[in-house]
């Protein structure tokens, strides 16, 4: 535990440079004066850590020194496989060097290790793409991720549901999703989300990109979804469902399976569970309960019923009911 402990502090002060005490420690989940015994130890093993006072103060690494890691647990190399993933590698172009790294990873791991992230990889296997559905088309997706890595602004002309703009951006992150890829930039100094296949044309400039101070990819894409999700339902429907009906339910989206996690058993004499669930909007809602009729009944509101019926007087009509 100690060994792994002061390897950290190692890579910790290598990949991000001077640190305090307190924030080594914190890190670490240890106490300062823990911390202090562990440098001690370090530097006595000959590793060059020495230690600045004042507010820009810390630990620090000497210049030019790196950590000699040759070897991994077998946790951790299976951790490492389960991350290379092929599928957005590829889509990235970085399947060959993908291929090169887990390559040279497996002949710096002891046979036991080897083995136990070779089953790893050849056990787990990500489709990130939904059922019944094609991966989008992303022929700029490329020329977006090297914007991205390189810190340089990009010019596109992007097509949303509105219409068609040419716009500069600059770059913050790639993000997966369901099988779609988004890239985050900033325009104006604020973060803004485009979905890469809506990308027609792009082209990188050589202007650097300046991001929004201290902007978190992950913190970012967790309170968009979180925002889209609580404003693109803006109304409800009551029901009754079948056993079949709540199974089906489930299947429409996260928002409705979480209401049927939380309806209470049924009552009722024919075995049907009232409950509230959320729609995006009437006329989404109306198509959606009609495929799951009969064992989904629609008991209100009464301008729901109202589109359903109406859209099954259209249809009557179209077949000479």
């Amino acid at each position: 535990m100690r060994a792994s402990r002061l390897l950290s502090i190692q890579m910790m002060l290598e990949t991000q440079g001077p640190m305090s005490a307190a924030a080594l420690a914190e890190a670490l989940e240890i106490s300062v004066r823990t911390l202090h015994r562990d440098i001690d130890q370090l530097s006595s093993a000959g590793v060059p850590i020495y230690a600045e006072r004042g507010r820009t103060g810390g630990f620090h690494l000497l210049d030019g020194w790196n950590t000699r890691l040759t070897g991994l647990t077998p946790s951790e190399a299976q951790v490492v496989f389960l991350s290379g993933l092929a599928g957005p590698a590829a889509d990235l172009g970085l399947d060959k060097p993908l291929q090169g790294a887990q390559l040279k990873l497996l002949t710096s791991l002891p046979e036991s290790s080897r083995t136990e992230a070779q089953k790893m990889q050849s056990r787990f296997h990500l489709d990130p793409v939904d059922w019944y559905r094609e991966a989008d088309a992303v022929p700029y997706l490329a020329i977006v991720a090297q914007t991205v890595w390189t810190d340089r602004q990009l010019s596109m002309c992007y097509e949303s549901w509105r219409d068609k703009v040419e716009r500069v951006v600059h770059p913050l992150g790639l993000v997966l999703k369901a099988g779609t890829w988004y890239l985050v930039a900033a325009t104006d100094g604020k973060p803004h989300t485009y979905r890469i296949s809506n990308v027609k044309h792009a082209t990188m400039l050589e202007q650097k990109a300046r991001p929004p101070e201290r902007f978190d990819l992950a913190r970012y894409w967790a309170q968009s979804v979180a925002r889209f999700e609580s404003e693109i339902y803006t109304d409800y429907a009551d029901v009754l469902a079948t056993p079949v009906g709540l199974k089906n339910l489930r299947y429409l989206n996260a928002a409705v399976a979480g209401a049927v996690a939380q309806a209470r058993p049924s009552r009722r004499r024919d075995g049907r569970v009232a409950l509230r669930i959320p729609v995006e909007s009437l006329e989404h809602g109306a198509g959606q309960f009609l495929r799951l009729a009969p064992e989904v009944e629609v008991t209100g509101p009464a301008r729901l019923r109202k589109a359903i019926v109406s859209r099954l007087r259209q249809i009557s009509a179209f077949y000479d009911c």
